[in-house]
């Protein structure tokens, strides 16, 4: 029976724990024979992840996370079958990590301000020293004995109103779409239960996304429940936008969900990988 790809994941290159070459490695170990990898406002990964993917006989799909700010917030948007040397993209993200850069010292110097000294250099040593991110802050507070979960960390340090919150200056929505689509590859929303968003703001969002030329959504998520899902699903069939399906895969000893086991698309959904041509699927396109 055909397995679902996997179209959302991460490795060392952004916040990830697995370098990509032991990423794609588990992955196939686990049954998935198609998968994006997806890191947050680099390309790094890409071509690591390629060759491990050809060695393994598996479909690789290049892909990036991009940051964007939409109506005072943070969202991501995924971009799948990306050309990795796409100029405008590669000027876009590379914005993105100058402002991670700066972001990153300013974490640090605030969380020493508040009595946690040293955390920018605990959180660089945890990273490939290129991007630093809030997650490689939430892993440095973990070592240091300071919380005892990543998420307990988000909570205590790092969200809006606590020591260690910076807000995001990002893309804008229709930049970000841009970029991926100069690309030639598809825009997808990330996670969209995750936002916390009022159902009026969330279909303005994906009112907004469509104006922009973006045409997926992540209906199937490692962060996202049952019910979740089902209603990701009836807005993808609302706004005409097709489904998408991802681990979200970090980290092996806190997965939002392990890999091979995202559950089937939803009904009425057409997948985003309808017209691919993956080997890894048994299939050739449909039209």
């Amino acid at each position: 029976m055909p397995i679902s790809p996997d179209l959302h994941s991460h490795s060392t290159a952004s916040d990830g724990c697995l370098a990509p070459a032991k990423l794609f490695q588990r992955a196939y170990e686990h049954g998935v024979r198609v998968l994006a990898l997806t890191d947050h406002d680099t390309l790094e990964g890409l071509p690591e992840g390629r060759a491990s993917a050809l060695a393994l006989g598996m479909d690789f799909i290049p892909g990036v996370e991009v940051s964007v700010t939409w109506n005072g917030g943070t969202i991501h948007i995924v971009g799948l079958g990306v050309d990795s040397d796409s100029d405008e993209l590669n000027q876009g993200l590379a914005k993105l990590r100058e402002f991670r850069d700066w972001r990153a010292e300013e974490i640090g110097r605030r969380l020493e301000r508040s009595g946690y000294p040293g955390l920018f250099e605990r959180a660089r040593d945890l990273s490939n020293g290129r991007l630093i991110s809030r997650t490689h802050f939430a892993r440095a507070l973990v070592a240091s004995g300071h919380a005892d979960s990543v998420a307990g960390v988000f909570r205590r340090f790092l969200v809006r109103g606590k020591p260690g919150h910076v807000a995001g200056e990002w893309a804008s929505l229709e930049d970000a779409v841009a970029w991926i689509r100069a690309a030639g590859g598809q825009a997808v929303i990330a996670h969209p239960a995750r936002y916390r968003m009022t159902r009026t703001r969330l279909r303005k969002l994906f009112a907004a996304f469509v104006d922009a030329g973006g045409i997926g959504l992540e209906v199937i998520s490692g962060s996202h429940n049952r019910d979740e899902t089902f209603t990701m699903a009836a807005h993808a069939r609302d706004f005409g936008l097709l489904g998408s399906a991802g681990s979200d895969f970090h980290d092996p000893a806190n997965p939002w969900i392990e890999m091979g086991r995202l559950p089937a698309m939803p009904g009425g959904v057409q997948p985003i990988w309808h017209d691919w041509e993956l080997k890894g699927l048994h299939a050739t396109a449909v039209h």
